[in-house]
């Protein structure tokens, strides 16, 4: 089959490898449409494996249901899921290819309005929704009793993919949300729930966030967690908490500045219910993850079926997997604002070998 992995360091290339191996507990989907993520481009600056297939975001046509399988979803069902991006320790993990295995739990049918380009965009964003809001940070469920008093909740990065699912989850958590984004985004996140929008580039954006909020935010997600947003969001936050502040980032805390308020990092691979190895640290299984990512798919499911949750906006891409090395490119170059690039597999050329140029992305830390 054809697929997108690292042929050499920072290099991602359309190759043609063998067919994935069914396994019990997982589900195998023939893909429609895959959707890139800023971790695509982690993967090809050097977290990813060399053979490794790459890409985390799905949507397609079930094709087989392992035996072990408790997820009710049979073949021919149209589904969106999530799958473990460049996995050092199974290469055949990985969405962008022409097939995927999914593990058991992490995928839903798609609504009958909705496509699978759509619903190819969903799969990073829910699992790592259910970890920060949910798991880590104990906000309500949507449905539950929504939290009291109305706590502002901070979401940086409001315009990216997981940013803008935040908003919804926050707000239907009954949290008021309040975000940062470029002008040119401010009424998408609108759209989404947000009550308040700052620009991030404002040199007062700290102190405008620390007025409207009257210094009272005790619940932030960092969708972009750098040492630049890290900053804004530390002198946006009370100066002396009467509370325990929640923050929550996806990368690293070693840049964290404030010794007064913890930042925790998640990993939205530990949901999968396996042991891996990434970043040269060793993860083992944790199957309290596991069975919350199970809970929270199956929620989110519903939310989306009855309109509750909207997905991000798209920006369809020519090539099919031909053209996804083009797509991480442009992530790295900082072409990529408010949409997320789907990738229809239909269209990619069976004769077709694309190799991208060496990509060169941000950095990990080594601390999780």
């Amino acid at each position: 089959m054809k697929a997108i992995i690292i042929k050499e360091h920072g290099v991602p290339t359309l190759a043609d490898i063998k067919e994935q191996t069914m396994r019990p507990d997982y589900i195998k989907v023939k893909n429609v449409a895959l959707a890139l993520n800023p971790t695509d481009l982690h993967h090809t600056s050097g977290a990813g494996r060399i053979g490794g297939i790459i890409g985390c975001d799905l949507s397609g046509i079930v094709e087989e249901v392992g035996e072990e399988c408790k997820t009710h979803v049979k073949k021919g069902d149209h589904v969106y899921g999530v799958c473990h991006g460049a996995n050092l320790s199974s290469e055949e993990d990985g969405a962008f290819a022409e097939y995927a295995l999914i593990r058991d739990g992490h995928l839903a049918r798609i609504p009958e309005n909705m496509s699978f380009a759509d619903t190819a965009t969903l799969g990073v964003g829910i699992t790592t929704i259910g970890q920060s809001l949910y798991m880590t940070m104990k906000l309500p469920l949507p449905g539950e009793e929504p939290i009291e008093d109305a706590p502002f909740f901070l979401v940086y990065g409001g315009s990216s993919a997981t940013g803008t699912l935040a908003i919804q989850y926050a707000k239907l958590s009954g949290c008021r949300v309040v975000t940062t984004a470029s002008p040119e985004n401010f009424e998408l996140v609108k759209s989404r729930g947000a009550e308040a929008v700052f620009d991030y580039h404002e040199p007062k954006c700290s102190r405008l966030i620390k007025e409207y909020t009257n210094g009272e935010i005790y619940y932030v997600l960092d969708c972009v967690s750098t040492e630049s947003s890290y900053k804004l969001i530390a002198d946006a936050l009370p100066e002396t908490p009467r509370k325990p502040v929640q923050v929550v980032t996806l990368l690293p805390t070693d840049a964290w500045p404030r010794k007064d308020v913890s930042a925790t990092a998640i990993l939205a691979y530990t949901s999968f219910g396996k042991a891996f190895t990434k970043f040269g640290i060793d993860f083992p299984e944790i199957r309290p993850h596991f069975e919350y990512g199970v809970m929270f798919w199956k929620l989110s499911q519903k939310l989306l079926a009855e309109g509750k949750i909207k997905p991000h906006p798209i920006a369809l891409r020519k090539g099919g997997l031909a053209g996804i090395p083009g797509g991480i490119a442009e992530h790295a170059e900082g072409k990529v604002r408010a949409v997320k690039l789907v990738y229809r597999v239909d269209e990619t050329d069976k004769g077709q070998s694309s190799q991208g140029a060496p990509i060169q992305g941000p950095e990990l830390g080594s601390k999780w």
